[in-house]
């Protein structure tokens, strides 16, 4: 199993060049198709005093969205290189519409991670929440300063549930590459499902271990703080068991996890 189609959501932040690099090296390492999206809605015309004139403020609206839609095409363009195929699908549209459109023909998504230190992306921003709810794909979220993923040392962070086992699938095509693979659970999770699933991706070929870590506070924290004691750089992961608003009101795994992981994350609704 491996990636044939890999999309990129580009926006004109600081982190958006290390995320196309990566999303470009994935492409190599996997003999992919790399396909870059971006988009943006053009401003409706305000204070009009005629149809004349609301049609050069459409006109002089759409050729500013175009600027910046050419800008991104020419930052992916950099940031891919030579030696893979490329697709650029930009549009005048809300960004996460586009992006969430244009994984149906894609394999994996990556996205850029923004947190509440991350710093404006600028605009054509896209972020992970909406996309791992709509995208119907796995989501790649990459945090800043980060530009490569070899997913050598990979943290399996198991629940079982629909997400993680969607999560599991998506994994695999990294396998063959990892030098370890740690399958982690916290609290009272049901006897034998860790090391169930530890087995199932050994025989695919893994170097796996299976992990119970005690409850303590945050599942998101002790998911993070085992991640780090692995000098892992990757974590996978379902998305989302609760509902966004619940999240959203009173935190959860996926939004401590998205907000705060300083290296790539797997995730899957």
């Amino acid at each position: 199993m491996d990636f044939a189609n890999i999309l990129v959501a580009v926006d004109l932040g600081d982190a958006a060049p290390g995320r196309v690099r990566l999303a470009a090296g994935l492409a190599r390492r996997f003999s992919a198709s790399l396909t870059g999206a971006a988009a943006h809605t053009v401003a409706a015309p305000i204070l009009v005093s005629d149809l004349d004139d609301a049609a050069r403020q459409e006109a002089r609206n759409t050729a500013l969205v175009r600027e910046i839609l050419d800008e991104a095409h020419a930052l992916f363009t950099h940031g891919a290189g030579d030696g893979i195929r490329t697709d650029w699908q930009a549009a005048l549209t809300d960004p996460i519409t586009h992006l969430v459109e244009q994984a149906r023909a894609a394999d994996i998504v990556v996205v850029g991670r923004h947190g509440p230190d991350d710093g404006d992306p600028g605009p054509l921003r896209v972020r992970p929440g909406p996309v791992l709810m709509e995208a119907g794909r796995p989501v790649l979220i990459v945090p800043p300063r980060v530009a490569s993923l070899r997913a050598e040392r990979i943290v399996v962070a198991w629940k079982d549930a629909p997400e993680a086992r969607r999560a599991i699938t998506a994994v695999l095509p990294f396998l063959h590459g990892a030098d370890r693979v740690c399958v982690a659970t916290v609290g009272a999770e049901p006897e034998g499902g860790v090391e169930a699933v530890a087995g199932h991706l050994a025989r695919h070929g893994a170097h796996v271990t299976a992990s119970r870590l005690p409850a303590g506070g945050c599942d998101g924290d002790e998911i993070l703080a085992y991640a780090a004691r692995q000098d892992a750089d990757l974590i996978v992961m379902g998305a989302y068991g609760h509902s966004r608003l619940r999240e959203w009101i009173v935190g959860g795994v996926t939004r401590e996890v998205l907000d705060r992981a300083s290296v790539c994350c797997l995730m899957c609704h």
